[in-house]
């Protein structure tokens, strides 16, 4: 009892702090490659992203990589589909395994590729359009990163991720004045870099309380041409429940897990996720979730069907309110 009020009082302190700091300053365009930020998994964005403390899977690696090391799977791989905002294009891919039973700990490898389209491109002139059209160019990214978790005991554990992140903005026509006879050059601008997510979870011993921290998007900074900047880094820190523990006279047939991270970004306000996730039997799963200051969408919802063949199918939805509405769709294989 005493490790629940400890751990309860240092949560509640955290959060304080990241809303005060959060209040006091503004921090915006920062960061760049904000693809990096965009929730994939379709289980962890129907439960608001609320996801540092939840484990058992290799989606854990696009939040907390630590999450891994309790898979209790020998393989594990999902595959996630989304349209985002504008037609933005997501898959992701994550596979996790556990060679010896686990012994060595759990490797895993993630990957997501972003398509966003192509776009009309245009430079300022001094002509009746005010503009020269310069014809279509498609910006695109990927990443890919391999991950490893262990469990240093039985209720600690740790797992970091380091992956590499590609962002191009397409052939690019650069004016280089702008009336007639217009003169132009072309430039490709693309660029690469190494990036770093390491995270922990700690399980209290009092029923399934369990507490974590994870930093994700470490990274040197990157420069296009005069101005530099940092991926999306992130701090977070959380902690989750099942609330039928309290409950033991309902059975193991029914759990309800409650989830709230604090969020600390870079280049925005701090903010809190929200999450629950309710199981009957393992079968079903109906979700729902709450992101506070966003500027376009806050509620989400989702569920999730297991069958007995090891595969499961998860669906979320991100009601906006400019934007149209935004589905995932992840499928998982466990064996």
């Amino acid at each position: 009892m005493k490790r629940m009020i400890v751990c309860i009082v240092s949560v509640l302190l955290v959060l304080g702090a990241f809303y005060t700091d959060g209040q006091a300053q503004k921090k915006l365009a920062q960061t760049g490659c904000q693809f990096l930020s965009v929730g994939t998994d379709a289980r962890a964005t129907g439960m608001g992203e609320a996801f540092t403390t939840v484990e058992g899977s290799g989606s854990a690696l696009f939040y907390n990589p630590a999450g891994m090391a309790g898979s209790i799977k020998n393989l594990d791989a999902s595959f996630t589909q989304m349209t985002w905002i504008a037609d933005i294009q997501y898959l992701a891919l994550s596979l996790a395994g556990r060679p010896f039973r686990g012994q060595y700990g759990t490797f895993g490898v993630s990957a997501m590729a972003i398509d966003y389209g192509d776009l009309d491109g245009t430079v300022v002139a001094d002509n009746e359009q005010g503009f020269l059209d310069t014809g279509k160019f498609g910006p695109s990214a990927w990443t890919i990163g391999l991950g490893y978790a262990i469990d240093l005991t039985d209720r600690f554990s740790v797992g970091g991720q380091v992956k590499y992140v590609h962002q191009d903005l397409g052939h690019v026509t650069i004016p280089l004045n702008n009336t007639a006879p217009y003169v132009t050059d072309n430039k490709d601008y693309l660029k690469s870099v190494y990036a770093f997510d390491f995270g922990t979870l700690y399980k209290t011993g009092f029923k399934s309380l369990a507490f974590g921290m994870c930093v994700r998007n470490f990274s040197q900074e990157v420069k296009y041409e005069r101005e530099g900047f940092q991926l999306p880094l992130t701090f977070k820190v959380g902690f989750s429940m099942d609330a039928l523990d309290l409950v033991p006279a309902i059975g193991k047939n029914h759990n309800l897990l409650l989830s709230i991270d604090a969020v600390h970004p870079r280049d925005f306000p701090e903010y809190l996720n929200l999450g629950a996730e309710y199981k009957l039997m393992d079968l079903l799963a109906l979700r729902a979730g709450y992101i506070t200051r966003q500027d376009d969408y806050g509620f989400t919802a989702g569920f999730g069907v297991n069958t007995n063949f090891g595969v499961s199918i998860d669906y979320s939805y991100s009601p906006m309110d400019v934007f149209n509405n935004v589905h995932r769709f992840t499928c998982r294989l466990g064996i």
